[in-house]
């Protein structure tokens, strides 16, 4: 039996193709996987074929690792995917540029998005200019002074009708959808010669790109938001 904590379960969905594969997170390398070619419209009325291919593959899995998959990580490729930049610019009157003026402004972009795109869902969040150094990596920002703060971030997200369908879909084999990823943004992250699109999926998913801030709940200990962002990956 291999532990859930050891395997991550990846399903990707296009209008060319459907994929399902396990990636073994101690081995850093993909368990099991599966591919198949699709031909019509990513739409709430063609999914026949993704239900089959998923009633195909999800027994083979759970029986390969001996235990039930009850989270999976979608990876969806569609020209619908909202891809938009939001910039703040402000003066910075403290000088020194903290991680917690960072962090309430990230914040402020965060909930800017969601009060203009109440239909959407971020999947990804990734600081694309900064002014307060010319080093682009994020970690390098906390205590930078600076006159002024210009953030510029990317938003790329999912339509909540897009996400109720996924839900449904995936509702009758148990499985919930823990994190929504963009195709095209892992592909365009990595080399176009790259074509190991699990292992791609995993190191993005786990703070590769500095630049991306991971939006994780509070904990029990009440860390902040950016706190944790900096103990992951600094």
């Amino acid at each position: 039996m291999i532990k859930e904590i050891d395997f991550e379960t990846f399903l990707y969905v296009s209008n060319n193709e459907y994929q399902i594969f396990v990636f073994d997170k101690k081995k850093s390398e993909r368990l099991y996987y599966q591919d198949l070619k699709a031909y019509n419209e990513l739409d709430s009325k063609n999914f026949n074929d993704l239900s089959k291919f998923l009633d195909e593959n999800i027994y083979k899995i759970e029986k390969l690792i001996g235990n039930f998959i009850k989270n999976i990580i979608l990876i969806i490729e569609n020209s619908e995917n909202l891809n938009t930049n939001i910039a703040i610019k402000k003066r910075n009157y403290d000088k020194d540029i903290s991680q917690k003026y960072l962090e309430t402004n990230l914040i402020e972009l965060k909930d800017l998005f969601k009060e203009n795109y109440q239909d959407q869902i971020i999947m990804h969040m990734v600081i694309i200019n900064n002014t307060t150094s010319r080093n682009k990596n994020l970690l390098h920002y906390r205590d930078v002074n600076n006159d002024n703060l210009h953030i510029e971030v990317n938003f790329i997200s999912i339509s909540n009708e897009l996400t109720f369908i996924f839900d449904k879909l995936l509702e009758k084999y148990q499985i919930k959808i823990s994190q929504y990823m963009c195709g095209n943004y892992i592909k365009n992250f990595f080399d176009k010669n790259t074509s190991e699109l699990s292992l791609m999926a995993h190191k993005l998913k786990n703070g590769l790109n500095e630049n991306e801030v991971i939006l994780i709940p509070r904990n029990i200990e009440n860390k902040g938001f950016f706190e944790k962002f900096f103990q992951l990956f600094s």
